[in-house]
């Protein structure tokens, strides 16, 4: 299932065009805070699939019984362009356990690449609902290759990806890899560069966030 969050108008879309604007990425904390926004409209939506339970409350007044989630998600990103997007859904799922991968493309000489992952920080996932998060889903070799990663700490129920801007391509790829995921985006692109980027995309989200950094 792939969710387009963009598809019919709301605040989102406002939040993403600023995303994607060059005047505006020069606001590093803005572009951050979008980021972050987006991960917690993303939240809010997933949440709504997500199983809950009755529970009886004790107001000031009497008792009531309401809807609560059943089960915390974990919460994975990427590092570093994951961080913003990732406290964007920790705010909403505020007593999630959390996961952390490295991974980053490793450049050649001739312009290739190649997805390096080294460490990851985990709970058990075992039987738990795990909610990725990266902010652009280019080629889709990362998220793959990180979810693989993820699974050396037990066989989630559910997987989620949560990305700002995804590329038809990438989505597709993540699809045949991991076909019982869901994915949802702030906005869906079609074209990506040779060099695995995504067109218009953005630029790189970790650079706009977090600034440059040496190519490896």
């Amino acid at each position: 299932m792939v969710i387009n969050l963009s598809q019919h108008y709301s605040l989102l879309s406002d939040w993403v065009s600023e995303l994607r604007d060059e005047q505006v990425q020069q606001d590093r904390m803005r572009f951050r805070r979008n980021l972050e926004r987006i991960g917690e409209v993303a939240a809010y939506e997933i949440s709504k699939h997500l199983q809950f339970e009755s529970k009886e409350i004790q107001t000031p007044l009497g008792t009531v019984n309401c809807k609560v989630l059943k089960e915390q998600p974990v919460l994975a990103t990427i590092l570093r362009a994951g961080l913003p997007l990732h406290q964007g859904l920790l705010n909403f799922f505020d007593k999630a356990d959390n996961a952390f991968i490295s991974a980053y493309r490793k450049h050649d000489r001739d312009g290739s690449f190649e997805i390096s992952l080294e460490y990851v920080s985990s709970p058990d996932l075992e039987n738990r609902i795990v909610i990725i998060s990266d902010p652009m889903l280019a080629t889709g070799s990362s998220l793959v290759k990180s979810i693989q990663f993820l699974r050396d700490e037990g066989h989630p129920s559910e997987i989620h990806i949560v990305t700002a801007i995804a590329c038809t391509v990438g989505i597709e790829y993540v699809k045949r890899s991991e076909p019982n995921c869901k994915i949802w985006s702030g906005a869906i692109d079609d074209e990506l560069t040779a060099k695995g980027y995504i067109v218009p995309g953005l630029g790189d989200a970790g650079d706009l966030a977090f600034g440059d950094k040496v190519q490896i």
